[in-house]
């Protein structure tokens, strides 16, 4: 019989710091500096920060302690055999090549392996994916399940392909231009969802009949692979580790951000099989990164993230994650303020459109909400909505809206407490209050390639 009992989570806290609570007046200003764009603000001017769970998490004493004795050799150095010797024990891939962080494992990847006029399919890229894919002279294309346009829906995996149209694309007269299908595990471009193990292997089982590499981004594998035991019937009784490698058996490779999942500030890896597909990014690697045992990361590095991929697999570990997550959610709903359903692990996702009905998707409701968060209480977050999502013209008025209006918040692993979270309850329930109070916005500047990154904004009604 399973303990009634909230647990507490399996650690407890050792060395804090200090956060700022800037006044009203104070936040105003800062967004005002920052051209209304969250990503511009200081550090020191946010309270509570939910703009990213990448590389923004907490070590452990082991991890501290690892690192003490990193090794700092160019080449060879011990803290790159036990990180290799961890990571291929997890992941199973003969070759394994170190990177600083995901998107230089995405730009090796995508250079070596696809060539200009391909395609490369998912379930959904992410930002910095989908902009590797395009430097590398290919298309991104994304084919999400058909269950992941219901918002509301209890479906367990809305994170899985559509493999009806996987099928039928590869099957097509695009078919000989796919170059390689990526599953994004778990699918953080929509809700954080998970992807089921019954889509991945029919996934497997396509990309082999059909002769396209079929490789993983895996920055969240250990948070799916918790969402598959607790919701895919069969596996209740794997561990997370075991669910995890399996998974990474399936592909042909993979791509890891680990300053997710790796549980530290900094790093990514790429896994391979091909010993040919191998030999050319690794001397991509060395050309660009650094030699192949350090990939631009220091010793230090490389012990963190040994131990690091040890303790994120840890059932007690993953359970009070989901449990914390899940009671965010609860009491935002219960703020009256919509939440995509199920919740997933390592961020919630904000139904703006739904709680701005008077703001049209030109003046980015998501956007609208994000900045009131920061207004009303210094939280920080990140939209996912037409201003990252939609298609803008040469005077910056939006011509193809996102299909949804979405506020990412992003859990660091490890930070915060229950009572953070509840603090970000409350705000998000003074908003619902008044939700008409909340003003649209228009963009003044953007960049050509990852706009949500550098775009600045002003509140419409707001001059210059």
């Amino acid at each position: 019989m399973s303990d009634p009992r909230r647990l507490p989570p399996p650690y407890r806290i050792k060395v804090v710091e200090p956060i700022p609570f800037l006044s009203a007046e104070e936040r105003a200003r800062a967004l005002d500096d920052a051209g209304h764009n969250p990503f511009n603000l200081r550090a020191d001017q946010i309270t509570v920060d939910l703009l990213s769970d990448s590389g923004t998490g907490a070590t452990s004493a082991a991890q501290e302690a690892a690192a003490a004795v990193g090794d700092e050799s160019y080449a060879g150095a011990r803290s790159w055999f036990r990180f290799r010797d961890e990571a291929a024990d997890l992941t199973g891939y003969p070759h394994l090549l170190p990177v600083h962080q995901g998107r230089a494992g995405e730009r090796i990847l995508f250079t070596t392996l696809l060539k200009p006029g391909q395609i490369c399919i998912s379930n959904t890229h992410f930002d910095t994916t989908h902009a590797n894919v395009e430097l590398a002279g290919a298309e991104a294309r994304d084919l999400p399940c058909p269950e992941a346009l219901d918002l509301d829906s209890d479906f367990p995996f809305k994170g899985d392909i559509d493999l009806a149209g996987l099928e039928r694309t590869l099957a097509g007269p695009d078919g000989p231009r796919v170059g390689l299908v990526l599953m994004t595990i778990t699918n953080n471009g929509l809700g954080a969802q998970p992807v089921s193990m019954a889509n991945l292997e029919a996934v497997a089982s396509l990309c082999r009949r059909f002769g396209v590499p079929f490789f993983l981004d895996g920055a969240r594998f250990a948070e799916n692979a918790w969402l598959i035991r607790s919701r895919e019937p069969g596996y209740a009784d794997w561990t997370p580790r075991q669910i995890a490698t399996r998974v990474f058996g399936l592909a042909d490779g993979c791509v890891i951000s680990l300053k997710k999942d790796g549980l530290s500030a900094i790093g990514g890896l790429i896994g391979l099989r091909d010993d040919d597909l191998f030999a050319r990014c690794e001397a991509n690697l060395i050309a660009t990164e650094g030699f192949s045992t350090y990939g631009g990361l220091a010793g230090h590095d490389l012990e963190r993230l040994a131990q690091g991929l040890r303790e994120v697999v840890e059932p007690a570990y993953l359970a009070a994650r989901a449990a914390s997550t899940a009671r965010l959610a609860r009491m935002i709903n219960e703020a009256g303020v919509d939440t995509v359903q199920p919740a997933g692990i390592h961020a919630l996702y904000l139904n703006a459109g739904r709680l701005l009905p008077h703001l049209s998707p030109a003046e980015f409701p998501g956007h609208s909400l994000g900045c009131a968060l920061y207004l009303e209480g210094g939280i920080r977050c990140a939209e996912l909505g037409s201003l990252y999502l939609g298609t803008i013209d040469e005077q910056y008025r939006l011509v193809t809206p996102a299909p949804f209006e979405l506020v990412r918040l992003a859990i660091p692993r490890r930070v915060y407490t229950e009572e953070h979270f509840a603090y970000v309850a409350d705000t998000l329930g003074a908003i619902a209050k008044e939700p008409e109070r909340v003003r649209g916005y228009r963009i003044v500047s953007t960049p050509p390639l990852l706009r949500h990154f550098k775009v600045r904004l002003a509140p419409l009604g707001a001059g210059g």
